[in-house]
């Protein structure tokens, strides 16, 4: 099992750790709804470094790009950042991931960690252009600074603005006494905040400085458990629950990251689908009684059959509601719909909404 550079913080803070995408990572620290109600109301601190990183490089790492991702990385300048996903040829998903543009003809390529070498072999594959390819997965850190006093509690680390930083833009700046340190307004949680890049060997001074200037805020370190019911709240897909390799992005509601402008990975097939209508949608819902729904949970109609199943579910921290998402056929998907969720062979009544369940 492997490490991040900050193990040895997290396990000095009682952290509760566990495997995860083969990374020893913390998961809760004081509990994670008290976790989670810090980043919605001031600042907490995810160490997620088992992140993924591939830098692409040359005349042609665009062209790659635009062959395996869905999304039109065209339009990206300098300092802008896009969320896309990597189609496969069955009509699913290898991937989501955010594509970076760094510089011209460099692209940094953030994907998830349980992926890493999986998503490493797929765009090997179809580099047939000549494109360098470096993964820098092991070399980088990557912390979440997040929540609505995020901007406030991290500007005396930076001689840049970081309230000019706009969502999906980045800087690369120099960040508590470092340089060249990649500021993205990017992040999980839906409550603002940034991901900080950084080489490992500066990681833990970096994270030291963080919670120093954060103190007068109320920072805090938050596990990957609340990371989930943030997301979660939001409507964000996790990939192996909301997406996978048999879910294709416009049965999962991403049709506005699929653009068929261009040419790439099975992009025929997928058009095709878009034209003549999905079966089944991933849709957002809410429990009409006290009950927490969960992965793999039936979703049946007021007669009982079977009409899909639950990919991601929690009680909501901000809502003190079950809230969850799966995948159901299309005559069941409209907002307002009513569906139960079979719990332990009683069907709980929930009801189809729109996202994201957490309006700030």
């Amino acid at each position: 099992m492997k490490n991040t550079a900050l193990t040895q913080i997290h396990e000095g803070l009682g952290a509760k750790m566990l495997p995860f995408a083969g990374y020893n990572m913390p998961i809760t620290y004081e509990g994670i709804n008290a976790e989670h109600e810090t980043v919605r109301n001031s600042v907490g601190v995810f160490d997620v470094s088992h992140m993924g990183e591939f830098l692409l490089t040359g005349p042609n790492a665009l062209a790659l790009i635009q062959k395996v991702t869905s999304n039109d990385a065209s339009t990206l300048t300098i300092g802008r950042a896009q969320y896309s996903c990597l189609p496969n040829n069955d009509g699913g998903i290898v991937d989501d991931l955010i594509v970076y543009k760094m510089k011209e003809e460099e692209y940094l390529l953030v994907v998830n960690a349980s992926n890493i070498e999986k998503d490493w072999n797929w765009i090997t594959s179809h580099n047939d252009l000549g494109v360098e390819m470096k993964n820098l997965s092991d070399d980088y850190s990557l912390l979440a600074i997040q929540g609505p006093k995020a901007v406030e509690a991290m500007q005396s680390l930076s001689s840049i603005d970081l309230s000019a930083i706009a969502y999906y833009h980045f800087e690369v700046a120099d960040f508590a006494g470092f340089n060249d340190v990649i500021i993205s307004a990017t992040g999980y949680t839906g409550s603002g905040g940034f991901e900080i890049y950084c080489k490992n060997a500066d990681a833990e001074a970096i994270w030291n400085k963080v919670f120093e200037a954060g103190a007068a805020f109320g920072i805090k370190p938050i596990g990957l458990a609340a990371r989930d019911t943030l997301r979660l709240e939001m409507g964000f897909c996790l990939y192996g629950n909301d997406i996978n390799d048999t879910t294709s992005p416009l049965e999962a509601g991403l049709g506005w990251i699929t653009k068929f402008n261009k040419e790439f990975t099975n992009s025929d097939n997928l058009k095709k689908q878009k034209e003549e209508g999905v079966t089944k949608k991933l849709v957002a819902f809410e429990m009409q009684e006290r009950a927490v729904p969960r992965h793999d949970y039936e979703i049946v109609d007021a007669s009982g059959a079977v009409i899909g199943v639950v990919t991601s579910g929690t009680m909501s921290p901000s809502m003190n509601k079950g809230i969850g998402l799966g995948y159901v056929t299309v005559d069941n998907s409209a907002v307002d719909n009513d569906i139960f969720i079979r719990i332990r062979k009683n069907d709980v009544p929930a009801k189809v909404v729109k996202l994201p369940f957490y309006k700030k």
